[in-house]
C-alpha cells in the first residue's frame, strides 16, 4: 500500500473525527460484525479513532442456486475499543420442496479490543487482538407448516437461541500490502443458527477456525478470501465449512462496497446441492 496512508492526518480530535486509515474499518459481517464477509476481524467498525466513535448501517444479499439471504443492520463503535452491533438475516428457499421456506434470525453482537494495534504498530509482531461474543435468536420457521414444522427444533436442533464466542487476531502488514486474520469461534449454531443450536449430532460448543485474506491493490481496492469451519449437529444438515473470494472497493469512509463468490455446501438432505453463488454487500456510515 501507498506509503502515504500511513501517516496520520494531523488535528484529529473531536467526537466525529474519522481519523482511521480508509478501509481498516472492515466491512460489516455477514451476522453483523465488522471484519470481512463471513468472519469477524479484530477490527474495531467505522473510522472514528481511539478519541472518537463511529456508525455505519449494512445491507447484505446472497444468491445460490435454491436458496437467498438477506442480513442487515447497523454497529457502532466507540473508541476504537468497543463494537455493538445489531442484525437481522432472512433466509428463503426458492426451489421445490423448500420454496416456500422462511427463516428469519436477531444477533446482537459485542465486540472487544483487548490488545495490540492492527495498523499502528507496525514495528511490532503482535496482532490487533479481540473477543466478542453473538447472541442469536432464531424467529421459527415459516412456510413449512403443512408438513408440521414451525420451528429448528422440530427439525432436531436442541434450542431456537444461543450464543457464539470467538476471538480474532488481525494484523495489517503496509509493506507487503497484506491483512491477515485469524479468529477461533466457540459455537453450537448450525448454519450459523439458522437452522437452531446443537442436535442429534452433538449439543457442546466447539472450537471453529476462521481465516481470512485481503491483499490491498490500493488504499481503495482491496482483493482477498475467507474460510469459515463449521460444526455438524443435525443429521438432516450436512453441514460443511463454508469459503468465499471476494473483492471490497472503498470510495471513500462512508461507503464500501462488496463483491463476493461464494461456497456454502449442502444445506439439507432435502436438497443435496452443494450451494454457490454471488455475495454482495453495501456499507455506509461513518
Amino acid at each position: 500500500m501507498q506509503r502515504d496512508i500511513v501517516t496520520a492526518s494531523p488535528g484529529v480530535q473531536g467526537k466525529l473525527d474519522m481519523g482511521k486509515f480508509l478501509a481498516t474499518g472492515g466491512v460489516s459481517q455477514i451476522e453483523g460484525a465488522g471484519g470481512g464477509g463471513l468472519t469477524p476481524w479484530a477490527l474495531i467498525t467505522g473510522y472514528g479513532s481511539r478519541d472518537s466513535w463511529a456508525a455505519n448501517a449494512h445491507y447484505t444479499h446472497v444468491k445460490t442456486q435454491d436458496y437467498s439471504l438477506g442480513s442487515y443492520g447497523v454497529a457502532v463503535g466507540v473508541g476504537d475499543r468497543l463494537e455493538l452491533s445489531l442484525a437481522r438475516q432472512d433466509f428463503k428457499g426458492e426451489l421445490a420442496p423448500l420454496n416456500a421456506l422462511h427463516i428469519k434470525q436477531d444477533i446482537v453482537g459485542l465486540k472487544f479490543r483487548l490488545l495490540g494495534d492492527a495498523v499502528y504498530e507496525q514495528d511490532s509482531w503482535l496482532p490487533q487482538v479481540a473477543l466478542g461474543i453473538l447472541y442469536k435468536k432464531n424467529k421459527g420457521i415459516g412456510g413449512l407448516g403443512a408438513l408440521g414444522v414451525t420451528n429448528v427444533t422440530q427439525l432436531g436442533a436442541r434450542d431456537d437461541s444461543g450464543y457464539d464466542y470467538y476471538l480474532s487476531a488481525t494484523k495489517v502488514l503496509f509493506e507487503q500490502s497484506l491483512l491477515v486474520n485469524g479468529t477461533l469461534r466457540a459455537t453450537k449454531a448450525n448454519q450459523m443458527g439458522l437452522l437452531g443450536f446443537g442436535g442429534d449430532q452433538g449439543d457442546s460448543a466447539r472450537l471453529m477456525p476462521e481465516v481470512s485474506l485481503a491483499y490491498l491493490i490500493n488504499r481503495k481496492l482491496a482483493l482477498g478470501a475467507e474460510y469459515r469451519h463449521k460444526p455438524h449437529n443435525l443429521g438432516v444438515d450436512p453441514e460443511r465449512a463454508y469459503y468465499d473470494a471476494f473483492v471490497a472497493w472503498f470510495p471513500n469512509r462512508n461507503i464500501s462496497v462488496t463483491a463476493a463468490y461464494v461456497h456454502l455446501g449442502e444445506i439439507t438432505v432435502f436438497n443435496k446441492k452443494k450451494q454457490k453463488g454471488w455475495y454482495l454487500s453495501l456499507q455506509t456510515g461513518f
